[in-house]
């Protein structure tokens, strides 16, 4: 399913990172960041050796939005800072940054989404709405990618038991999932909330 295509060393505030980039071996799909008509590439972030188990590990998708623009509507930033910052202090774990925006959708239908979500509907109704799951993500590429890099098992930073069971049907071995929750601000409340209360996310 994929390509290791390239990789370096990353010098970054947590400490010098490995980055590898990987490629999908066909065009992407709905969600693919150039409109399903390039090969996806995708990033794992490896800090130490991290062939073995109980590898510190977070599996993140791409939000275009949150980390790069700023938005307040949702914690996707704050939760990928804090993931590198976990793995930094400990010396040791990945972070797979998947290619997956809007829980699937791509941009922009997220913002189609983001327009649904203005006129009183939740994240999770909203993509509903739109003709979507509620997450229409898939984690085989973030089970090859951890295998590729000789990982034999994780202990997995997530509040989200699809991404602990989308994981584990993949073949990943989950030794335990540790709570990822940072800051709620008064625009991503609703947001986080209907996570709880529809998704299940796990305190």
């Amino acid at each position: 399913m994929i390509t290791r295509y390239s990789e370096s060393r990353l010098p970054t505030p947590n400490g010098e990172f490995r980055v590898v980039v990987y490629r999908t071996g066909s065009p992407g799909g709905v969600g693919a960041s150039a409109v399903g008509t390039a090969h996806e590439e995708h990033v794992a972030m490896v800090l130490g050796d991290v062939t073995g188990a109980s590898v510190l590990t977070r599996v993140h998708s791409s939000c275009f939005t949150g980390e790069v623009l700023g938005s307040l509507r949702c914690d996707c930033r704050a939760q990928l800072d804090a993931a590198l910052a976990r793995i930094g202090k400990e010396g040791r774990g990945v972070l797979v940054y998947l290619v997956q925006e809007g829980r699937g959708i791509g941009l922009g239908n997220k913002v189609r989404a983001y327009e649904l979500q203005d006129a009183g509907a939740d994240t999770v109704d909203a993509n509903l709405a739109l003709g979507f799951d509620a997450d229409h993500r898939s984690y085989d590429l973030a089970a090859s990618i951890l295998g590729d890099l000789g990982v034999a098992s994780v202990r997995l930073m997530t509040n989200n038991p699809q991404k602990i069971a989308g994981l584990e049907g993949a073949g990943v071995t989950i030794d335990a999932q540790e709570s990822h929750w940072v800051g709620a601000t008064e625009h991503s409340q609703g947001y986080l909330d209907a996570k709880k209360s529809k998704l299940g996310h796990l305190a």
